[in-house]
């Protein structure tokens, strides 16, 4: 059934957005302590028939299909003492993946979560502190932005950041591709596909992290809970179950462009099932195999390589690699052991839209050979599971977007997306995806 959007729109008036205008006319009412911020985003995504020899319970629905998400979020930040600040952001969601946010381990909608709900409701997504220490080097101005205060602060940092937020808030974050209300849609471009990062269901959790910034590098620390069991609406407080998560950055230039070089490794710890196991016991049982009857306390490492460059001064390049330990079942994001992205992210200058942004990108996504044995018997996971897998291939995905800015507060976008593989199937497919997002902001 189709769903639609009662959409509350969040605006700002555009005549304060005037280009004449001075930057901070948008904010001079408020005190220089407070930020505040809102955002409103639209997704309708829709595919048309494809082929499909089977179709299982987590797979996309093969017929014609359309789908519709709609948020609308606070920024709301609070200095609270020289380089102290609390945050808050509440946020009103509704609407549906395509297909219940199923059928695709690269999933083509970042603004979709893996619940949906035909009438808004209201969440808490971020409430957190964080505290900026100041180390020497050059003073920096540092711009009023969503979840930004404005002020200084030194090019030799400390940050400390604590409470409920977004592991990749942080983590494995990169300018061109890291935003599904601005740049790519597919969570495998976005993020790095094998960072199984700590999660609710909705992408956010409870924990902390330091980063430390010197000249030009950054070392990042994180400790998160994860959720209560994988994929749950539920983080376990208590942080018996938990990962660890540490980044390093180098920043360079390359051929007179700024660049940047990100390494991170990360740890999961928690109660998960062996794939290997929950084979065995399906076969002695004569059922599917089921991962949550097989569940122990476990480990699960892996790590990525996320790759930033500027080309010239309106196209950047980016390239990201990730793999995980590829015998337990995923915890929080999704099942992908091994990944490849890589893309461009043009700037409209030379087409006098200087605003606008056209996007291409690519990525390969892998599974370990546990996993494939587990889905091949009829092994269900996060996203995907059809029930069966006769025959295994990469998932392989290309999107390409463009993004026209209307006024300084509203964007529209158009997307496609290709999906060879979908959910590792070669019987299935390909798909092509369809989108179109509008993002009002200020």
């Amino acid at each position: 059934m189709r769903r639609y959007i009662f959409a509350i729109t969040l605006l700002a008036a555009p005549s304060a957005y005037a280009d004449d205008a001075p930057s901070d006319a948008r904010d001079s009412w408020l005190p220089p302590y407070i930020s505040l911020h809102a955002q409103s985003t639209f997704v309708e995504q829709f595919h048309p028939r494809f082929g499909a020899s089977y179709t299982g319970p987590n797979s996309l629905n093969p017929g014609n299909r359309g789908d519709e998400t709609w948020d609308a979020t606070l920024f709301l930040g609070l200095r609270t003492w020289d380089g102290g600040a609390l945050y808050w952001n509440p946020e009103l969601d509704q609407g549906f993946g395509l297909s219940g946010t199923l059928g695709a381990a690269g999933f083509p909608s970042g603004e979709a979560y893996k619940v949906g709900k035909d009438t808004p409701y209201l969440k808490t997504q971020r409430l957190f502190f964080r505290q900026t220490f100041d180390l020497g080097g050059d003073v920096q101005q540092v711009d009023d932005d969503v979840n930004q205060v404005a002020g200084t602060t030194t090019a030799d940092n400390l940050v400390l950041t604590l409470g409920k937020f977004s592991v990749v808030d942080i983590f494995d974050t990169n300018q061109y591709a890291h935003d599904p209300r601005a740049d790519f849609l597919n969570w495998a471009i976005v993020d790095t596909g094998a960072f199984d990062y700590a999660a609710d269901a909705w992408g956010y959790t409870v924990g902390g992290a330091a980063e430390w910034t010197q000249s030009w590098w950054t070392l990042r620390g994180g400790f998160f809970a994860l959720s209560t069991v994988p994929n749950s609406k539920d983080i376990d407080a208590d942080f018996k179950q938990y990962e660890v998560d540490a980044e390093a950055e180098t920043r360079y230039k390359l051929w007179d462009r700024d660049g940047k070089l990100k390494a991170m490794g990360f740890v999961n710890r928690g109660r998960m099932g062996s794939y290997e196991d929950a084979v065995a016991l399906g076969l002695a049982t004569h059922t599917a195999p089921n991962t949550a009857l097989v569940r122990r306390y476990r480990g699960r490492p892996g790590g990525t390589l996320n790759i930033e460059q500027g080309l010239t001064d309106d196209l950047g390049f980016f390239l990201r690699a990730g793999l995980n330990e590829g015998s337990q079942e995923a915890y929080e994001f999704t099942e992908i052991n091994q990944t490849v992205s890589a893309g461009l992210s043009l700037k409209g200058k030379s087409w006098a839209r200087p605003d606008d942004t056209l996007g291409a990108a690519f990525v390969v996504n892998g599974l370990s050979h546990d996993a494939r044995d587990y889905f091949a018997h009829g092994g269900l996971g996060i996203l995907i599971g059809d029930g069966q897998l006769p025959r295994y291939g990469t998932e392989n995905i290309v999107e390409a977007y463009y993004s026209a800015q209307l006024t300084k507060w509203l964007a529209t976008s158009l997307d496609y997306q290709f999906l060879d593989h979908p959910a590792y199937n070669p019987q299935r497919g390909p798909v092509s995806v369809l989108g179109l997002r509008v993002h009002a902001g200020f």
